[in-house]
């Protein structure tokens, strides 16, 4: 596919903030700081569109990036170590989950996972919870630059 054009649409912590226009979605799911937002800027030919950070936990609402006016690429807060309390995990956990289980638009979900480390039990389960939720699974390694050649 070839990006024409790309922006950020919105972002979201609710269903009614959610855009209107029954585009479909790709989702975008990993643990904390496992390069969602690169991977975003990386596909989309934009340096900084989606925000990046070194420090974990930064993207804390859904979101929306439209690609092409045919599209969104969504990025979801991430799990794992996010420096933020157990009760506001939850509340990115309930986020997740209502939009995972009631976005109709939602076409397929892209898991990101560290090359560098084996799965996590969080990227499992999501895995796992995609599954049962009958949705479109597409993992992606990242950091494979962080490799050494050896």
């Amino acid at each position: 596919m070839i990006i024409k054009n790309s922006d950020y649409a919105v972002s979201a912590v609710r269903e009614d903030q959610c855009p209107k226009d029954n585009l479909p979605e790709i989702a975008l799911a990993g643990r904390s700081n496992v390069g969602k937002s690169s991977l975003i800027n990386t596909l989309l030919k934009r340096k900084n569109l989606a925000r990046t950070s070194s420090q974990p936990g930064k993207t804390q609402t859904l979101n929306f990036y439209i690609v092409n006016e045919e599209f969104y690429l969504v990025d979801v807060p991430g799990y794992g170590y996010a420096k933020v309390s157990q009760k506001q995990r939850e509340a990115f956990g309930e986020m997740i989950q209502d939009y995972l289980e009631t976005r109709p638009n939602l076409k397929g979900l892209i898991i990101l996972v560290d090359a560098r480390h084996e799965p996590t039990k969080d990227d499992i389960a999501m895995y796992d919870y995609a599954q049962y939720l009958n949705l479109p699974i597409l993992v992606v390694c990242t950091k494979m630059d962080k490799i050494k050649k050896s």
